[in-house]
């Protein structure tokens, strides 16, 4: 059975949609990563927004700075690596397993 232009156009919409609804959903879903062993912790959104850095009292001193600042970077790179993995699992369920680049999304 083939489906006409309209029907196609109809399911294009409709996936367009439903994509959007899983981009809405997914700006209050988070992920929560640590680095140092927890002296870092971020959560962020499955949108890669970021919505809370904890910093263990431990590592504030003024002479581990740089050390703090590689944590952050760290933790915050892991959390949108897993925030986009989050991602690419919402939109396989629109996508019938077919995985999207990222990007597309």
């Amino acid at each position: 059975m083939e489906m006409n232009f309209s029907e196609i156009m109809k399911q294009a919409q409709k996936m367009q949609e439903q994509a959007k609804k899983i981009q809405e959903q997914l700006g209050n879903k988070t992920v929560t990563t640590s680095s140092g062993g927890g002296m870092v912790t971020i959560t962020m959104t499955g949108r890669q927004e970021i919505r809370e850095i904890k910093l263990d009292p431990v590592c504030v001193d003024s002479r581990d700075i740089p050390m703090l600042e590689d944590l952050i970077l760290a933790a915050v790179n892991q959390g949108i690596h897993r925030s986009k993995e989050l991602a690419a699992e919402e939109m396989k369920q629109l996508t019938g397993g077919i995985a999207l680049p990222f990007d597309l999304v």
